[in-house]
C-alpha cells in the first residue's frame, strides 16, 4: 500500500531539519575561520589594534541580547516572520560591518548580526529537540563535527587568498550563502509549528549578561569598570542557569559549569590565536593559518573517533582528559610567548589543544543536556547549555580582548594564562559530572 503524502512528509521533515542543522554548523565553521583569519587585517585597516575586545565581542553580545527576545518575537511574528526579520538583520549587520570605517561601526554591524543569529538559533535548537529522535540527533552531532574538517583544511588559506584578491570587506561576507541555506532548510522542515514548552526568558536578568560584558569591552584598561562588568555578567548567568550551577552541584549543573569554564578558556584563546601568532610571535598570516587549522581539524576528527567508542567506562573519562590536554596546550603557549617559541612547538601545542577539545566536548555536551533526575525540560536544558557556553565565550573574548589590547605582549601573556586556568578549572568541574 503506498504511503500517504502526510506520512512521507513526517519522514522527510526530520531529514530536512537534520540537513539544515548540519549546514548551519558548516556555516558556523566558515564564519569562525573567516573572522579569526581576518582579525589582524581588520584591526589594522580600522586602526583598532587597541580595541580588539570591541572587534571580537559584538556577535556574542548580540546573541545574548536576542536570547530573552527570541520567544517574544516568535510569538508575535511566527516562524516565517521571525525567519524573514532574522535574515534581514543578519545580512544588514554583516553588510554594515563589511563597509565599516571605524571599529565602532564594525562592532555595531557584528552586534546586529549576532542578534539575528540568536533569534534564529533559539528556534532552530528547540525545533531540533522536538523533531529529532535521539538516534538521529547523535548522528547529526557526529556529522556536524565533521563539518569543521573542510573549513579547517582550506578555510584560512582560502580566506587569505580572497583577501588578497578582493580585500577583507568582500571576503567577510563569504559565509552569507551558507547561513541562508541552513536557516531556510530549518524553517522549511519546521513549518509554522512553534516550540511547545519555550517559556519567555526573564528579560532583565538575561540582559545583565551582555550589559556586564559590554562594560568589560568598553573599560579601555580601567580595571574597576572591567571588574564590575565581569561580576555583572556572572550574576546574570547565575540567575538564568539552573540552580546549583554556580556551586557545581554534581550532575547536570556541574556539566553546565564546566561548559561555561570551557567557553572562557578555549573560545577566548581561539578568538585571539591569530593575533597571538602574528603580534606575539611575529609570524606571517600564512603560517598562522596553518596553526589555526590544526586545532579545528584535531577537534573534528577526534569527535568522529570518540563517537565510535562503545565502552561507557572509557567514554566517561574523556571530558576530564580532554580538558586537561587543552589546559596544558594553552599553558605551553604562555610559556612559549614568554621565552620565544618555534613554529613546530606552537603547531603541536595548538593541535593537541584541539584534540583535547574533541575528546571532551561530545561527552560534556551530552551530560549538560541530559535531564537525569534533575527534572529539567528539553527546552530548559537547550537554553541552559546555550547560555553556559556562550557566556563563557563572551567572558573569554571580552576579558581576553581587553587584556590583549596592550601595546606589548604582556597583555597576551595575561590573557592566555587566564585561558589556561579556566580550562584547568573546567577539567576539575568535569570530575563532578
Amino acid at each position: 500500500m503506498p504511503m500517504s503524502r502526510g506520512h512521507v512528509m513526517r519522514r522527510a521533515r526530520p531529514l530536512v531539519l537534520a540537513v539544515g542543522i548540519v549546514a548551519i554548523e558548516f556555516a558556523a565553521a566558515v564564519t569562525g575561520f573567516v573572522a579569526s583569519t581576518l582579525l589582524p587585517v581588520v584591526a589594522s585597516a580600522l586602526e583598532a589594534k587597541d580595541e580588539l575586545g570591541l572587534l571580537i565581542a559584538g556577535t556574542t553580545l548580540g546573541l545574548f541580547v536576542a536570547l530573552p527576545l527570541a520567544s517574544r518575537v516568535l510569538d508575535r511574528l511566527g516562524p516565517r516572520g521571525t525567519l524573514a526579520a532574522g535574515m534581514l538583520a543578519y545580512v544588514g549587520g554583516l553588510a554594515l560591518a563589511a563597509t565599516a570605517r571605524t571599529a565602532w561601526m564594525f562592532a555595531f554591524g557584528q552586534l546586529c548580526a549576532g542578534i539575528a543569529s540568536g533569534l534564529l538559533g533559539v528556534f532552530g535548537i528547540s525545533a531540533a529537540i522536538q523533531h529529532l529522535d535521539e538516534r538521529l540527533r547523535i548522528r547529526v552531532v557526529a556529522v556536524s563535527s565533521a563539518m569543521w574538517i573542510v573549513p579547517a583544511l582550506v578555510g584560512p588559506a582560502a580566506t587569505l587568498g580572497l583577501e588578497h584578491l578582493v580585500g577583507w570587506r568582500w571576503t567577510s561576507v563569504l559565509p552569507v550563502p551558507f547561513v541562508l541555506i541552513g536557516r531556510l532548510l530549518v524553517a522549511r522542515a519546521v513549518g509554522e509549528a512553534t516550540p511547545a514548552d519555550a517559556a519567555p526568558r526573564p528579560l532583565g536578568r538575561t540582559l545583565l549578561i551582555p550589559l556586564g560584558a559590554a562594560c568589560v569591552v568598553l573599560s579601555a584598561g580601567w580595571w574597576p569598570l572591567a571588574i564590575v562588568g565581569a561580576g555583572t555578567t556572572v550574576v546574570g548567568m547565575i540567575t538564568v542557569l539552573p540552580e546549583g550551577t554556580a556551586r557545581l552541584r554534581p550532575g547536570t549543573p556541574a556539566a553546565l559549569g564546566a561548559m561555561m569554564l570551557f567557553g572562557i578558556g578555549y573560545f577566548g584563546a581561539d578568538s585571539l590565536i591569530t593575533v597571538l601568532l602574528t603580534d606575539g610571535f611575529g609570524m606571517g598570516l600564512g603560517r598562522a593559518a596553518i596553526i589555526l587549522s590544526a586545532a579545528s581539524l584535531g577537534w573534528a576528527v577526534t569527535s568522529l573517533l570518540v563517537a565510535q567508542v562503545k565502552s561507557p567506562q572509557v567514554k566517561r573519562r574523556f571530558p576530564v582528559i580532554g580538558l586537561s590536554m587543552a589546559a596544558l596546550a594553552t599553558a605551553v603557549l604562555v610559556v612559549e610567548l614568554a621565552v620565544g617559541g618555534s613554529f613546530t612547538v606552537l603547531l603541536i601545542a595548538w593541535a593537541v589543544g584541539g584534540i583535547g577539545v574533541g575528546l571532551a566536548y561530545p561527552g560534556l555536551y551530552v551530560r549538560a543536556t541530559t535531564a537525569g533526575s534533575s527534572g529539567f525540560t528539553a527546552t530548559e536544558l537547550a537554553t541552559a547549555v546555550i547560555t553556559a557556553e556562550c557566556t563563557g565565550q563572551l567572558l573569554g573574548r571580552a576579558i581576553g580582548g581587553a587584556l590583549s589590547s596592550a601595546s606589548d605582549t604582556g597583555g597576551l601573556v595575561a590573557s592566555y594564562a587566564l585561558f589556561a586556568l579556566a580550562l584547568a578549572a573546567a577539567a576539575c568541574a568535569a570530575t563532578r559530572t
